[in-house]
Order: structure tokens, then sequence, then C-alpha cells
């Protein structure tokens, strides 16, 4: 099926080109999102009449993507979210909850513009590619975390594997400092119980047992 792009698609074409794509892609995706119109000779001449004012839209908007790309770029954004001691999500993270993410902290983003290859589903931190453009792209981290103090801990550069190791040498330490009591006020009580073990004679004052 041949389409006439109105703007860029990655992969497929630049505004005003005609491609061919499969039935499915143009019905499902291309035409109803507005990015394309089918190939034929009343549209084709139709987009011919528009293209001044496509591309100077198209310019505007890139613009606007632009200055917002500058300030969204890198930025980390924090999701909490529930999950095992190994770090696997009871759940997931989507685009819905990235765009949610940058939405609160003041971004305009809509889950149309953040691209996932598959949903998050351990903690840790997540590259996630937004494209606020069709020619604008850039990329965000999400810091998925139990909470706000591991949260910044993971932003420090430790893994949720490091932050378990660290747990258990604290646990394993204390344990050792408590036996380490206990063995002290053994020895303690031990001085205070030492000297000769009473015998049967001791017992009886030294008397003669009857035979």
């Amino acid at each position: 099926m041949q389409v006439i792009l109105l703007e860029r698609v990655a992969k497929l074409g630049q505004m005003g080109e005609v491609v061919d794509v499969k039935p499915g892609y143009a019905r499902n995706f291309l035409l109803p999102q507005g990015k394309a119109l089918t190939a034929s000779d009343a549209n084709v001449k139709a987009f011919e009449g528009r293209k001044a004012q496509l591309e100077a839209d198209n310019l505007e908007t890139k613009k606007e993507a632009d200055s917002m790309a500058a300030r969204l770029n890198g930025e980390q954004f924090v999701i909490i979210r529930q999950a095992s001691d190994s770090g696997a999500l009871y759940g997931s993270v989507t685009t819905r909850d990235a765009a949610e993410a940058a939405t609160e902290a003041g971004y305009t983003v809509n889950r149309g513009q953040v691209a996932l290859q598959q949903p998050i589903k351990y903690l840790g931190l997540h590259k996630v590619t937004v494209r606020l453009h069709p020619e604008v792209e850039l990329e965000i981290e999400l810091n998925v975390a139990r909470s706000l103090e591991e949260a910044e801990l993971q932003a420090s550069g430790k893994s949720i594997q490091d932050l378990a190791a660290e747990e258990e040498a604290a646990a394993e330490f204390e344990i050792s400092e408590l036996f380490d009591d206990i063995g002290g006020a053994a020895d303690e009580y031990g001085d205070d119980r030492s000297g000769p073990v009473p015998t049967p004679e001791s017992d009886t004052g030294g008397e003669e047992q009857p035979s």
C-alpha cells in the first residue's frame, strides 16, 4: 500500500515522500495518527497545496521540541514500586508510568512519545528513549526503587545486589558482636566460680563413712 508522509517517520521516510507500507501498519498507525495519507492522486495534489504550511508547522513544533529536549535530556525520575528481595517487581513499569513521572516533574510528555522495548520488571536505573518530535529524540533515566532512600543509593551507583550484600554483611557483623559480648560475659562469670571441685570428703566434713 502506498502512502504520502505528512511528517518524518523513523526508518520510513521524510515529509512528502510516497512510500510502500503494509496495509495494517497504515490503517492501524500511520493514517489514524495523522502521519500519512493514502497516496491517491487527489491526496498527493492536496499535499502539494499544503506543503508550505506543513513545513512551517513542522519547523515550529521542532523548535519547541528542541527547547524541551535541552532541559529534559538526561533527567532522572524516581518511580517507587514494591519488589522482592531479588529486585523483581510485583508488576512492571510501563510507558504510561514514565510519561506520568516526567509530567509530574513539570514536563509535557505523553505515553506515545516514550519508547520501551519491553516493560521494566526489575529495580534499578533504566535508560528510556523519548521522542518529542519526529526529528527530536532524547534519553531519560528511570530510577525504580522500593523507597526514596533506596533510590538515593541507586543514584549514587549502588545496585540492588550491592545493597543486599551490605545488609547481609551488617547482619553478620551484628551477630558476631553479639557472640563476642556473650563470650565476654561467660569469661567474667567463669572467673567468679573458679576453684577446687568439692570431693566426697569435703561434703561430709572429713568424717569417716561407716563400713
